[in-house]
């Protein structure tokens, strides 16, 4: 068995990553996917963001304003209180789903996939934490993979993948600076990887670089005799 957490700035093409680790036969967890699914209506994470935020960053239909929110997270300076709500709760399903892999299969390579490993810990520590579950979660995970790209390369998928046209292009981009700014750069993530993938090539040269890399994951796995359970 082997948790690997897979991370990267935006725009490094983590999720491309992910999606061939997937085909390769890795059990792949999303945080993203949770986190969206943890802030919809009825759910703990969803109430505790409205009483914490108010109710400005509820729309019309009753869930969350996500572009609101972003704004009063990223421009507004609350980032790390939205993190605060937001990622003990991802946290605790990603141990569950993740403890659910290696009962079905003790085998598994289960892949995370998350863009801020690194920067929850780094967080939870500026906060005072020390032996929070945010503070402990890198020592939680086997393996680390960082996929890298200049940061020009990322701010251009990004905007193209959020805006297409030329119409708010600009916004596009100041969007994805800030969001980059409060991402620690690649250097110092690649400096504490297990692994790093360079992304700023085609898709096929980053696909031959997961092939290689999975055939040694494979190989950790099998030789991995740490406990099924992340406490």
């Amino acid at each position: 068995m082997l948790r690997v957490g897979l991370t990267g700035g935006l725009g490094s093409g983590k999720s491309t990553v992910a999606g061939f680790l997937r085909e390769l036969g890795a059990e792949v967890v999303e945080a993203d996917a949770l986190g969206r699914t943890l802030m919809e209506p009825g759910e703990r994470v969803y109430e505790e963001i409205v009483q914490h935020f108010g109710r400005e960053v509820v729309d019309a239909d009753g869930r969350l304003d996500r572009a609101r929110l972003a704004e009063l997270a990223f421009k507004g300076g609350r980032l790390n209180e939205l993190n605060a709500i937001v990622h003990p709760a991802v946290i605790e399903e990603q141990q569950r789903l993740m403890d659910e892999v290696f009962r079905r299969n003790p085998a598994a390579v289960a892949v995370l996939e998350s863009a801020l490993i690194f920067e929850v810990v780094r967080d939870a520590k500026a906060r005072g934490e020390t032996e929070s579950v945010l503070a402990d979660w890198r020592r939680r995970i086997d393996r680390v993979i960082v996929v890298t790209a200049p940061d020009d390369l990322k701010i251009a998928r990004y905007v193209a993948r959020i805006n297409s046209s030329s119409v708010g292009r600009e916004a596009a981009e100041t969007d994805a600076r800030v969001r980059l700014a409060h991402q620690i750069p690649d250097a110092e993530k690649a400096a504490e990887a297990d692994y790093v993938l360079e992304n700023s090539g085609d898709r096929s040269a980053l696909e031959a670089q997961v092939v290689a890399l999975w055939e040694r994951l494979k190989a950790e796995s099998n030789n991995s005799q740490r406990s099924l359970s992340l406490e």
